[in-house]
């Protein structure tokens, strides 16, 4: 839920958590049946729902070897989660978007049981401000990134502008 200006609330479409997972264990970037493993259960420990099974791939590390590693998603009913990682540098990406509100915590746990990060930097973000409203004004959101890695948020409201046809 977001606190809107004079105390409304209102809610989100989507939760994104964003995790960048630096100095994983060796191994785990290659490690195709692990990261297939992470992607299929991780699902049940959120308290998500598959649509369909994980799918992986590895990426050409002759054609391409300063991104080596592996890219993957399993689809959600309430959205995706998807990794990709990086063997060169021993780094892995995770999104796990999600239509309604997950144990952040939990996702992070997952993925330290996993992977073995010896860092791990987040953010989270909440998606279709607008998405439940019925009134006509609409809010923009920008996210910066900042030097102390928490993103500054601003949130605006602006009214909808209406496009004539007639020239």
């Amino acid at each position: 839920m977001i606190e809107k200006p004079g105390g409304s609330r209102s809610q989100s479409f989507g939760y994104q958590l964003l995790l960048d997972l630096y100095d994983c264990k060796s191994g785990v970037c290659d490690d195709l049946s692990l990261c297939y493993q992470f992607l299929d259960e991780s699902v049940a420990e959120l308290g998500m729902e598959k649509q369909a099974p994980p799918n992986i791939f590895r990426s050409d590390e002759i054609r391409f070897p300063d991104k080596a590693g592996l890219s993957g998603w399993v689809p959600l009913i309430e959205s995706s989660i998807v990794i990709h990682t990086l063997t060169p540098k021993n780094f892995i990406s995770i999104d796990v978007y999600c239509c309604r509100r997950f144990d952040i915590q939990k996702a992070k746990q997952l993925c330290r049981r996993f992977f073995g990060p010896q860092r791990m930097d987040e953010q989270y973000i909440e998606r279709g401000l607008d998405y439940y409203k019925e009134e006509g004004s609409y809010h923009s959101l920008t996210v910066k990134k900042s030097i102390a890695r928490t993103p500054e948020v601003t949130i605006s409201k602006k009214e909808p502008t209406l496009i004539s046809s007639e020239k």
